[in-house]
């Protein structure tokens, strides 16, 4: 599985995701850049999600919502910061209404998204980083560690399946 280590630091208030993948940088690169690829794997299988908006360019902002078993539905948006291609990204991440306004009350976290080459494949590293501990623990508490690994092992099918 892709996913090598989670860790937490309340501290800090991060949560810190090390993954390696079975593909080049630039193509690990590609999934995140391009919308339909990254709603095959972001979001656990059980909550698929759709890309409304999608670009990774400074100053731009990413709509989406994700699907659950019963159809209930839930959005979410991110604002992108910093992108320094096949390299990085960096975007806040928050949930949002059905308009994708920004949810009044929820965590929004800084993300940096890292990719690095090991041998022939691809070392990526997650940093997510919320405004307060408490905000940390409502994500935790909403499952956020288990989604994610979820999600994040999906992707080496989708890399092995398109190579």
């Amino acid at each position: 599985m892709p996913v090598t280590d989670i860790t937490k630091d309340v501290d800090t208030r991060t949560i810190t995701i090390t993954a390696s993948f079975a593909a080049p940088v630039e193509r690990v690169w590609a999934l995140y850049a391009d919308p339909r690829q990254l709603e095959r794997v972001w979001g656990p299988p059980t909550y698929p999600a759709t890309f409304v908006d999608h670009a990774l360019s400074v100053g731009s902002r990413t709509t989406y919502y994700m699907t659950g078993p019963t159809g209930d539905k839930h959005a979410g948006w991110w604002q992108i910061t910093a992108v320094d291609e096949p390299r990085s990204f960096a975007f806040d991440d928050g949930f949002a209404d059905m308009d994708f306004n920004a949810a009044p009350g929820m965590p929004v976290s800084r993300n940096i998204y890292t990719f690095e080459a090991e041998g022939q494949g691809t070392r990526a590293t997650y940093v997510s980083t919320y405004e307060s501990a408490d905000d940390l623990q409502k994500v935790l508490d909403m499952g956020v560690e288990e989604g994610s690994r979820l999600a994040i092992n999906q992707i080496d099918e989708l890399l092995a399946a398109e190579a």
